[in-house]
């Protein structure tokens, strides 16, 4: 059966929010794209996931003409809590680099994108089947079935992959050209919803000699929180006061008490950190999960993504508007730069908090003494505020 054609700009592998927030700013600069994406709206949709955005991921969701939503609706925090040996020390973002962040769920942020591209008459096939890229290095074509069954080649000038943390596109580059960065932490972290008040209005991020917790937020009626635990947990051994208890012995003390309810979702989530370079092989360029993860402790991952969208635009339009290759050429070094940098963050927050199953007694007050070198010092909160809220550069 002979495959329909289409010619657009640029072709981009993945309609997640990196994806979709691509398409969005090419389309504003008169630039054709075609998004492609394996799941289904639906799916995609119906993915719970957290989000911690930094401001300059926020800036561009709202001055980009995406949406407002955001701010109506997602809840700004001015700072963090620290907490160990039983006390809270909260870092003031505002008052230390004049910044914040907002929780906002990964998935609000891929429905507004989605509710732009369509109202604006983008290109974005969802439930595609049989992807495959051809020819990266000289004149790239991307094959796929679409939803009804029909076989098309799409005939770009780039191709870009926003297609996640299992990348098809990431392996097109080849093995003499790329190199792999990947450590599996000894730990992973048990994940709930419960539907219970909000015990904090901003995040708790405890240390404790049973290891690390995360008391978060989602809505007045359910929050999301997280402890960590051993990778080989099964969640479905785990019943709702059994939990409740490894929580309250990582939290609770000193006046503060976690509020507790019926726990509706759980679910045990691997930390790794993963990093491919170079970004750009040929006429192929990466961008978000396709290239890099980060644990979440640092909050860093759609952050990255949406980064990466910004830098790698900047090149995509100075190249239709003027010709020049300059951007495009220097995307992967000014991209990795602030990948790296938040590679060291997420590791220096996970490893500052949480507790290693070798540790010995020098290790926990080694930890516990870095923890108070962090909140006795100005400079040591300033340094986790600027990084935690987004270092400047961000383009938007």
């Amino acid at each position: 059966m002979a495959r329909t054609t289409i010619t657009t700009q640029v072709a981009i592998m993945g309609g997640g929010p990196a994806g979709l927030m691509l398409s969005h700013l090419l389309a504003k600069q008169g630039i054709d794209s075609v998004v492609l994406e394996i799941r289904s709206r639906q799916e995609i949709q119906e993915t719970v996931r957290a989000g911690i955005l930094e401001h300059g991921t926020v800036n561009l969701l709202v001055d980009s003409g995406v949406s407002d939503r955001v701010l109506r609706e997602g809840d700004r925090h001015d700072g963090i809590e620290l907490r160990f040996n039983g006390e809270s020390h909260r870092i003031d973002f505002k008052e230390l680099v004049g910044e914040s962040v907002w929780l906002y769920p990964q998935t609000d942020v891929f429905m507004d994108l989605a509710a732009r591209r369509e109202a604006d008459d983008g290109d974005v096939r969802y439930s595609v089947t049989d992807t495959s890229v051809s020819d990266p290095e000289g004149t790239p074509s991307v094959h796929f079935t679409d939803a009804d069954g029909v076989d098309f080649e799409v005939r770009a000038d780039l191709v870009v992959g926003a297609d996640g943390s299992r990348s098809q596109c990431r392996a097109l580059i080849p093995e003499a050209a790329r190199t792999r960065h990947f450590h599996e932490y000894p730990f992973a972290w048990f994940g709930i919803l419960a539907e219970t008040p909000r015990s904090s209005d901003e995040l708790i991020y405890a240390n404790s000699e049973h290891g690390f917790a995360l008391i978060s937020q989602r809505t007045e009626t359910v929050q999301r929180m997280y402890f960590q635990c051993d990778p080989k947990e099964n969640a479905a051994d785990w019943e709702d006061e059994r939990i409740w208890a490894e929580l309250r012995k990582r939290v609770n003390g000193n006046g503060f008490e976690l509020k507790e309810g019926a726990v509706i979702d759980k679910m045990v989530l691997p930390f790794r950190r993963f990093v491919q370079t170079p970004m750009r092989h040929g006429k192929l360029f990466l961008a978000g999960d396709a290239a890099h993860t980060v644990p979440p402790t640092g909050a860093k991952g759609l952050n990255l993504a949406i980064h990466d969208v910004s830098v790698l635009f900047e090149g995509l339009d100075s190249y239709y508007r003027t010709g020049s290759t300059d951007l495009l050429d220097s995307y992967s070094d000014r991209a990795l730069e602030r990948v790296w940098k938040a590679q060291q963050f997420s590791y220096w927050m996970t490893t500052m908090l949480h507790t290693s199953a070798d540790s010995d007694s020098f290790s926990r007050a080694r930890q516990l003494g870095e923890l108070n070198s962090v909140v006795s010092s100005r400079h040591g909160m300033a340094y986790l505020a600027e990084a935690y809220t987004g270092w400047p550069g961000h383009a938007s």
